[in-house]
């Protein structure tokens, strides 16, 4: 790990980077069955402004195990790893980008473990923006972003030659599905692909429709991963429905 940062053997382990002790993005782990070829990394949201620390019991967080499970279970036996960033701060904190650097942290502790191997970022609102902007990442082949919070700034270059998803509800108060949209064929012409999901009635957390939010997630990791790799793992036969191979903007 990097300085004043931990590392254990077992399954679930975690890593912190040097900050105050109330102030340390911190990395929990589901190892791939055997040796790792992949690794997804899982970003959660937060707020625009906050010194907070986040917590584990905080609902950000939380909400992105399901996410993480559901990737291990698909993709362990096959080589993938999937890591979990939990932040140091709540708030993005403008110029600062405080989830940025946690997430730049986090993926120099995945190159320091695994160098060369391939890594598919998966955020959710906040860690959807840090996703896309952290893209640029040598190691980053893959992005998917579920309700991020996109603007007219978010840098569009950040995923030039990288697959991305974006998947936003269209009834999110929280974050802007036009800006999602908007950002998605921006950074089309750029992007290795990009496509877009558009779900009906849906708002920001996920709540409803949440077997569609998990599968079109893991279903993209797993192909890109796949793609790339060679393993032998194909996504769940319900990701061919909702996101047929080619196609670029679909609503359910």
């Amino acid at each position: 790990m990097g300085n004043g940062g931990t590392r254990n053997t077992d399954s679930a382990r975690t890593g912190q980077a040097p900050a105050s002790p109330a102030q340390r993005p911190v990395l929990s782990v589901l190892e791939a069955s055997g040796p790792t070829l992949g690794v997804a990394l899982v970003l959660h949201g937060g707020k625009a402004r906050s010194r907070e620390p986040v917590e584990a019991r905080h609902l950000s967080p939380a909400r992105m195990i399901p996410f993480a499970r559901h990737l291990h279970r698909a993709g362990r036996r096959h080589g993938l790893a999937v890591w979990s960033l939990r932040n140091s701060v709540r708030g993005w904190n403008g110029p600062d980008m405080s989830p940025l650097q946690d997430a730049k942290w986090a993926l120099q502790q995945i190159g320091q473990a695994h160098p060369g191997v391939p890594v598919f970022l998966v955020g959710h609102s906040m860690g959807g923006l840090t996703a896309v902007c952290a893209a640029d990442h040598p190691q980053v082949e893959a992005v998917v972003a579920l309700a991020p919070w996109l603007s007219p700034e978010t840098p569009a270059e950040r995923v030039a030659r990288r697959k991305v998803l974006i998947v936003h509800g269209t009834t999110d108060h929280m974050t802007s599905p036009r800006q999602s949209l908007a950002f998605a064929r921006r950074a089309s012409s750029d992007a290795a692909s990009m496509q877009y999901v558009s779900l009906k009635g849906v708002g920001h957390f996920m709540l409803r429709k949440i077997r569609i939010w998990h599968t079109l997630a893991t279903g993209f990791v797993i192909r890109a991963f796949a793609e790339s790799t060679g393993a032998p793992v194909r996504p769940a036969r319900a990701y061919a429905q909702l996101l047929p191979e080619g196609s670029v903007h679909v609503t359910h």
